[in-house]
């Protein structure tokens, strides 16, 4: 009787590591083409102004089956700030949700040209105060990543640049993918 359990035992086993695999196995319900639109960004990064000037560094990493970037920013000056990235299928646009110290960024879009273009506002968290905001990130031939954001103090007539980086790709480090 005892061999018989021992020997059920290990079918059990083999049983429950057949369908642990089968459901791991399964594709996320994120795993598609539009979900990854944005997979480009994905990594440890450097930032630099265009003139060199080191603005900080920013980990992307995918979360939640695949279906959320997480964005950590260190600025080199001490700032920090932390946005949430997903597609949403249903309005078929990208979503950008950013806190930092004082400011709320809402933005959404697609991939226009080459470029993830998002479009919003900005949010000064004290004033109360609401600007039209767009940002573009554009990946570059070597490797590199343009980060373009720009405001309007005027309703969208006129944009302002609100700031100008490039990612370059960490060597010593590289943050999770799906």
């Amino acid at each position: 009787m005892r061999a018989w359990m021992g020997g059920l035992g290990w079918w059990i086993g083999i049983l429950g590591w057949g369908l642990t695999t089968l459901v791991s196995a399964q594709e996320s319900p994120c795993a598609t083409d539009a979900h990854r639109a944005f997979d480009f960004w994905v990594g440890d990064w450097e930032v630099f102004f265009a003139d060199g000037r080191r603005a900080g560094e920013n980990r992307i990493s995918v979360r939640e089956g695949g279906c959320l970037l997480l964005e950590e920013w260190k600025g080199a000056a001490g700032s920090t700030g932390t946005s949430m990235n997903y597609y949403d299928p249903m309005s078929r646009r990208w979503v950008q949700v950013w806190m930092g110290a004082g400011s709320l960024i809402r933005i959404s879009g697609a991939m226009v040209e080459g470029s993830m273009s998002l479009a919003g506002e900005i949010v000064d968290v004290r004033s109360h105060r609401t600007l039209p905001f767009r940002g573009m990130w554009t990946p570059m031939k070597d490797g590199r990543v343009r980060q373009f954001f720009e405001q309007s103090e005027d309703g969208g007539e006129s944009w302002t640049p609100w700031f100008d980086g490039f990612y370059v790709r960490r060597e010593d480090g590289a943050a999770s993918r799906p």
